[in-house]
């Protein structure tokens, strides 16, 4: 009987093909790309997280994503976007593979297990881009925050009842959320107090916090 295939490992993949790519290390803060710059590239997180964000005209940045390992960015590229139209950052020290976007198309176009693993992420960032904007428009700024913490703490992508969150301020969370940091820290006390986060050696999510997004 033949042996059942593991789940596809795109880090082991991207590394065992050949393909002309780099390895950088990005330190906390590090910018990865910025707002503007030419869209040459592919990227994909092996270990640490970004951030992407877009400043507008009237200088007022905005969080569009917190990204972590084994996540894609930087796609835009590969459906002839010219420019960045949004800056990464390293929020964690960070090791990011680097693919030029030619040979991420030619590979794509060759391996299918690669192509199947992208339009995956590529769906998947597409219905989390939906579910942010209606809870922009329906949910209050508490459940807002609820949400993101979780998202954070990756939740529902492992067993752990509580998840550490990366190292995140609150002018940020409020940036992500769209409300003010003063909002942000109380609600923060407010989880805090009812046991749903803890700050002990770093920021803890746990579970319950999903009822507050669950509530009516």
């Amino acid at each position: 009987m033949a042996k059942a295939k593991g789940p596809f490992n795109v880090a082991v993949f991207l590394e065992s093909t050949g393909l002309s790519r780099k390895v950088v290390e990005y330190p906390r803060g590090a910018t990865v790309f910025a707002q503007g710059d030419a869209c040459e590239h592919v990227f994909y997180i092996r270990k640490g997280d970004v951030k992407l964000s877009v400043v507008s005209q009237a200088g007022r940045e905005a969080v569009v994503a917190m990204l972590g390992a084994g996540e894609f960015f930087g796609e835009g590229c590969l459906a002839g976007q010219p420019v960045r139209m949004g800056t990464a950052t390293a929020t964690t020290d960070s090791v990011i593979l680097i693919v030029d976007k030619d040979k991420m198309v030619r590979l794509l176009h060759k391996q299918h297990a690669m192509s199947d693993r992208f339009i995956a992420h590529m769906l998947a960032r597409n219905i989390k881009v939906e579910e942010d904007l209606v809870d922009q428009l329906f949910n209050s700024s508490e459940k807002r925050l609820a949400r993101t913490l979780l998202l954070l703490a990756r939740y529902g992508k492992h067993d752990q009842p509580v998840r550490a969150v990366p190292l995140i301020s609150q002018e940020t969370l409020a940036e992500m959320v769209g409300t003010t940091r003063s909002r942000v820290n109380f609600f923060m006390k407010k989880f805090q107090r009812l046991g749903f986060i803890d700050y002990k050696n770093g920021l803890k999510v746990n579970n319950s916090l999903l009822t507050v997004v669950l509530h009516d």
